[in-house]
């Protein structure tokens, strides 16, 4: 009867974390956020804490201030080398003859209108024109001038306690890379601390690579793709490939989305010149150019980084990124080999009977 209890007892209390993981999904995001900027930042606190300079030996404290800063001035970096760039890309667009453009669309938008009445999928006195325009004024009326400003508002509000709280717990995180473990373990019951203790251990070593590897390969994504696009001549090729890189931390799909937004920039880019006829190599060449990166990321990034990071076959990968995606989506697929590499720990402790956990477990 005791062990019934226990066991209905360890079910509530599970449910009831969930319960609150849920209830506070907000600032979760914002611990983890802060808990992977920490595991990328830990090896470059402690090459700080080598420094010597006669008597002087630098403070583990000034170590993680310093590193801190480096990832501040690293993003602030980003922000005003990429916004510019993003608002002369408005401005072209501003600059597009789109009554032209109407003109030039307007046959083809004609023979999609006919294959959607022929299907079904517009009424007989429909058109293209006014099934957008019935569209928008539903969207319009849906959201008035005073929600769309509230939401600003609240957005602002939010991101600002969002950069504040990630920024305040990594430092902490960075400073003290035993806080995170401790935490955890305030939750963890006493006959089970040991086998908690190796999983965060192996945890930390993992993810620490994982997350240091994936940054490496976005940088270099970032690289190839701005250079093979300015090698054919492309403009804006550093804002295709930093958003073609960055779109890289989405797995399989996030190749598809960077590719569709360079061919936007650069179709806009040669509609603002007048050079209509222009578009299709231009959208070529940047297509080309994704796939010839995507194909060296496959074949040469991603198998180094899964089989020496997270100790994981590309195919096992790529599995276990599908069905995270069929369960949440895209957020599923960014967190799939992160959430896949810490329950291949948990099941080697606690499941090292099975031969399947064998199996899947016996490169960590």
């Amino acid at each position: 009867m005791n062990q019934t209890l226990k066991y209905i007892s360890g079910i509530l209390l599970t449910l009831f974390g969930l319960y609150l993981a849920w209830y506070f999904s907000d600032i979760l995001v914002y611990v983890l956020i802060a808990g992977v900027l920490s595991f990328i930042g830990q090896p470059l606190v402690r090459l700080f804490d080598k420094i010597h300079i006669k008597q002087f030996k630098m403070p583990h404290t000034l170590s993680a201030v310093l590193v801190l800063i480096v990832m501040v001035l690293v993003l602030t970096s980003l922000f005003i080398i990429f916004v510019p760039i993003i608002n002369r890309q408005a401005q072209v667009i501003t600059s597009i003859d789109f009554q032209y453009l109407g003109e030039q669309l307007q046959k083809p938008l004609n023979d999609i209108e006919k294959q959607l009445l022929k299907f079904n999928m517009l009424e007989n006195d429909q058109t293209m024109e006014t099934m957008i325009s019935a569209e928008l004024e539903s969207l319009l009326t849906m959201t008035s001038v005073k929600s769309i400003f509230g939401n600003v508002v609240g957005f602002a509000g939010s991101l600002f306690i969002g950069i504040f709280s990630v920024i305040f717990m990594t430092f902490f995180f960075l400073r003290d890379d035993h806080l995170f473990y401790n935490g955890i373990m305030l939750f963890v019951p006493t006959k089970f601390e040991d086998k908690a203790a190796i999983i965060m251990s192996d945890t930390r070593r993992l993810l620490s690579r994982y997350f240091v590897g994936l940054s490496a390969e976005i940088f270099a994504m970032m690289t190839m793709i701005t250079v093979g696009l300015s090698f054919f001549g492309v403009e804006n090729a550093l804002l295709i490939g930093f958003l073609g890189g960055l779109m890289n931390v989405i797995p399989y799909l996030g190749p598809i989305i960077g590719a569709a937004i360079g061919v936007l920039i650069g179709a806009t880019g040669t509609l603002s010149t007048g050079s209509y006829e222009n578009i299709v190599p231009i959208s070529t060449t940047i297509v080309g150019t994704f796939i010839v990166v995507k194909l060296i990321d496959d074949f040469i990034l991603q198998p180094f980084i899964y089989s020496t990071s997270v100790m994981a076959h590309p195919i096992e990968i790529f599995l276990v990124i599908l069905m995270a995606g069929s369960i949440a989506g895209i957020p599923g697929m960014i967190l799939a080999i992160p959430g896949y590499t810490v329950l291949r720990i948990i099941a080697k402790q606690f499941f090292n009977q099975s031969k399947l956990v064998k199996k899947i477990t016996a490169n960590i």
